[in-house]
């Protein structure tokens, strides 16, 4: 960080060192040895620069936490943390951050941005499979030295507990990181996801709290703003297809050649190491990601399935996710949206529970064009 011009105030370091902390638990705390094989009572103490400005936030960050990860969380903050590197400072030719991660989201989000005249640094999290795929996209898009790609490093022996529902707190300790060299009073952040994965309904009753991810989730969002803002950094946390699906930003895209160039070579797998980095094309993602490209238009998806249709007589030694798709529909179509949205907006202000119900509906339709498609409805 030094050698490479970063500066960040205490506020910032010290974000970034919990949110690290916070990665290192999840990783090191096995799930199978908790009383329901999922929820873990974690006591946490983190050692940061400044840890007087973080006091009275701890019951905060534990609630946010506990929508993130599912676990019950009890923090500590105390004297002890790595002191900010001190480096010469460089601004960056840059007016916001956009977090680049190999998807097809991400793609959509930085291609929008240039082609709207912003100036985004990329920020990436290292991961084996996509790293090269980060870099060229970043390159294409803002060129050679507008792309910062960072690994947490978190490294000790033994068995890793494989679900790290908190490994989003990286990217966001990355971004945060980066924001500290951009100008300006107040520097925007985008977190492009489409919003039917932000929400992330539940497919079937089972599926409920952190069994579906909430990396993105907007409670989620507006409550690490409210920390970010009582830490007195000048960021803004911006979900900008929050009321869009994955097959609306593939239509709306503003460069809709750039996109075709690259879109079929993005990542979008749940089980992409599981298939020796290959999309399986039956879980979830992968489902979703078919009905965008169906939603764009036949024959753009050039991405290489395991499974081409999601009819296949194969059994699958995890759950089952184009049956519960299917259910979701039918649940849809013969007890209504709400019934099978349940609690699931609950969260969302009243202005804008319409806008989510409505996002919420279209994505669905566009798994259920799939599973109609492979004769699975």
């Amino acid at each position: 960080m030094k050698r490479t011009g970063f500066a960040p105030d205490a506020a910032t370091w010290d974000f970034v060192q919990l949110c690290l902390a916070v990665c290192a638990a999840d990783l090191a705390c096995p799930r199978a040895t908790s009383a329901d094989g999922w929820t873990r009572v974690i006591d946490l103490t983190v050692g940061l620069h400044e840890p007087v400005r973080w006091i009275g936030f701890e019951e905060h960050v534990e609630k946010m936490l506990k929508l993130l990860t599912g676990d019950y969380w009890k923090l500590h903050f105390v004297v002890g943390g790595e002191a900010p590197p001190a480096g010469k400072v460089e601004a960056a030719p840059h007016d916001c951050v956009c977090l680049l991660s190999g998807g097809l989201d991400s793609l959509v989000g930085g291609i929008d941005l240039v082609s709207q005249g912003r100036r985004p640094v990329f920020v990436s999290q290292l991961a084996h499979d996509d790293s090269a795929k980060q870099i060229e996209y970043a390159r294409q898009l803002g060129g050679p030295n507008a792309h910062w790609q960072w690994s947490h490093g978190i490294n000790f022996p033994g068995q890793r507990e494989p679900s790290t529902r908190a490994r989003s707190l990286a990217f966001y300790a990355f971004a945060v990181l980066a924001a500290s060299r951009v100008g300006g009073e107040q520097v925007q952040v985008f977190v492009p996801e489409n919003g039917f994965i932000c929400i992330n309904p539940p497919l079937v009753p089972g599926r409920v709290s952190s069994l579906s991810t909430k990396t993105t989730h907007p409670q989620f969002i507006s409550m690490m703003q409210e920390l970010l803002n009582g830490m007195g950094l000048s960021i803004v946390l911006d979900l900008p297809y929050r009321f869009k699906t994955k097959g609306d930003m593939l239509r709306e895209c503003l460069n809709q050649e750039l996109l075709e160039k690259f879109a079929s070579g993005t990542t979008s797998c749940g089980r992409f190491r599981t298939y020796n980095r290959r999309h399986c094309g039956r879980c979830v993602p992968c489902m979703i990601r078919k009905g965008a490209f169906h939603a764009w238009g036949a024959g753009r998806d050039r991405t290489d399935y395991k499974h081409e249709s999601l009819l296949v007589a194969e059994k699958s030694s995890g759950p089952d996710d184009a049956m519960a798709a299917a259910l979701a529909v039918l649940t849809v179509q013969e007890r209504g949206l709400e019934r099978f949205l349940g609690a699931t907006l609950a969260f969302a202000p009243t202005a804008y529970r319409e806008s989510y119900r409505e996002t919420m509906s279209r994505g669905l339709a566009e798994v259920e064009a799939i599973l109609r498609r492979d004769g699975v409805l």
